[in-house]
């Protein structure tokens, strides 16, 4: 089976064929620059047999036999299905390696769709399911290719991050599993490596589909970028220049949005990539540009791709209104998941829709009856109050919500009781209801459930996920509020009982509140 695709040369080994200087000490120079990420990891290259990717697989070859390259990648050939000849590609390849004493891998891919950014993303995906964590994919990118990249993106109005174009180095993460992106390439024109496969004789894949002009890319590629050389020959150089340059800009703007986000951010309200919170008191003391920085590096953590700039300015508006409407939404489709941004009083949220969707999944009441034989038992197994007995308020798949409770906490809870009879004890776990009335440590009479809202600034988001912790003495009914428990925070609640004291150090001590992803959502 051939592909009239595929340029007519002979298969044979280019193990001892001469080496191309300028692409070799592109690659060695890149190896140099990151040997400390390369070390200890192994490395497979993308491999779709079109001239970029195989005279990269042909150059490793060749350096690795001369003993100048200290691994040999395993090549990845993704089979999509998407034409006739397909398979006839994926053999082709295969049979190139075979020859060439490369080890090669055919992957089969299911595009979902019939654009380019379909394949892509299929591609992606079952390289990355071949890749165990912290791999290296080796990739065949270069200058004409970052040129055209950067030229799209201006085209769609990207800012500095965009226009930084491809980086030659980066970390890709899908869920909990990381891979690093490598190339080396991307100093070194087309033209060269168009050079190299020739004297090389290289029976490379010419897909017609490239040079189509069917899309954006292959558009710049067939039509812009030939009318750009007429003016400066050199503008593929320049254009990778100025991706450089945009790129340590770029850097520098982070490193300040990393800096302003550790002032503004509260740290005690976040759950990332749940739910991230800033301080509007504290972002609104930046000068304006700052503000736009800070917020494009805010809401764009945990994301791929950066948000639009329309959305940044309308969070920017969000955080300066000044009236108390605090009902007011704003929501973005990242590519990993949908988030809503919300504004509660100087608070500004970033919340994942899979985080509202738990915060409205019930709370579990619980009761947990505690007797002398109960504490004898927790005296014989040794134990201490380091020993917690964790109770599941909420879990999911995603989230995980528990109170944790120190058994050396209840015996002393029960020592501290007078009563002999109130020996028989129930520990408690109620959702906290909006009439129900609660008295914190600090406040002076008891107030409402619906009260409390407001006093302790709980948003409405949170609002059904408040519980109170109460210990009930059996032989008198007489119930005695301990705790009201937030995911992210807890109040000691006053009472007028003299039977049991415990301070606000005692209680963050003995009884714990812990919320944990169970995965990255």
């Amino acid at each position: 089976m051939t592909s009239s695709a595929i340029i007519s040369h002979p298969i044979k080994s280019i193990a001892d064929l001469p080496v191309d200087e300028t692409l070799a000490t592109a690659l060695l120079t890149s190896l140099a620059e990151y040997s400390e990420q390369l070390h200890g990891r192994r490395l497979w290259l993308a491999c779709s047999g079109g001239r970029d990717s195989l005279a990269l697989a042909a150059l490793c070859v060749q350096l690795y036999r001369q003993g100048k390259l200290p691994f040999l990648p395993q090549l990845l050939h993704v089979n999509h299905g998407l034409q006739a000849d397909s398979g006839a590609w994926a053999k082709h390849v295969a049979d190139w390696a075979e020859v060439q004493k490369i080890p090669c891998q055919i992957l089969h891919a299911q595009v979902n769709g019939h654009d380019e950014q379909a394949a892509r993303q299929a591609r992606y995906g079952v390289m990355r399911a071949q890749l165990n964590q912290d791999d290296v994919l080796l990739l065949a990118h270069h200058a004409d290719d970052q040129a055209e990249t950067v030229l799209m993106r201006l085209i769609q109005g990207a800012g500095v991050n965009g226009l930084s174009g491809i980086q030659p180095w980066c970390i890709q993460t899908q869920g909990t599993h990381r891979m690093a992106l490598w190339r080396p390439w991307l100093t070194v024109q087309r033209a060269s490596i168009s050079t190299y496969a020739q004297h090389l004789k290289l029976p490379y894949i010419d897909d017609p589909t490239n040079d189509a002009g069917d899309n954006v890319r292959s558009g710049l590629r067939r039509d812009i970028m030939p009318a750009l050389t007429k003016y400066n020959p050199n503008v593929i150089e320049n254009i990778a220049r100025s991706a450089q340059l945009l790129s340590d800009a770029q850097a520098t703007v982070s490193a300040q949005s990393a800096k302003d986000m550790h002032h503004t951010a509260i740290s005690s309200l976040q759950l990332p990539p749940a739910q991230r919170v800033l301080n509007i008191d504290e972002l609104q003391k930046l000068p304006l540009y700052r503000k736009r920085q800070l917020l494009h590096y805010w809401l764009g953590q945990d994301e791929p791709l950066p948000p639009a700039k329309q959305l940044v300015d309308e969070v920017l508006h969000l955080s300066q209104r000044d009236n108390n409407d605090h009902q007011t939404e704003l929501f973005w489709q990242g590519r990993k998941q949908s988030y809503t941004l919300r504004r509660y009083r100087q608070q500004l949220y970033r919340l994942s829709n899979d985080w509202l969707a738990w915060l409205n999944m019930p709370l579990n009441d619980q009761t947990q009856t505690l007797a002398p034989a109960n504490l004898s038992n927790i005296s014989s197994n040794g134990l201490s109050e380091n020993n917690l007995a964790p109770i599941h308020l909420r879990t999911s798949t995603d989230f995980t919500w528990q109170l944790q409770i120190s058994p050396q906490a209840l015996t002393q809870l029960l020592d501290n009781t007078e009563d002999e009879h109130a020996l028989q004890t129930v520990v408690k776990i109620t959702a906290l209801d909006r009439k129900q009335r609660l008295q914190t440590a600090l406040a002076s009479r008891p107030q409402s459930g619906k009260k409390l809202y407001q006093t302790l600034g709980i948003p409405s988001w949170l609002r059904e996920s408040l519980i109170v912790v109460s210990v009930m003495c059996i032989h008198t009914d007489e119930e005695l509020p301990l705790l009201l428990v937030s995911p992210f925070e807890s109040w000691v609640l006053g009472s007028d009982h003299s039977g049991i004291h415990f301070d606000d150090n005692q209680l963050a001590k003995y009884i714990e509140s812990n919320l944990s992803l169970n995965k990255r959502v």
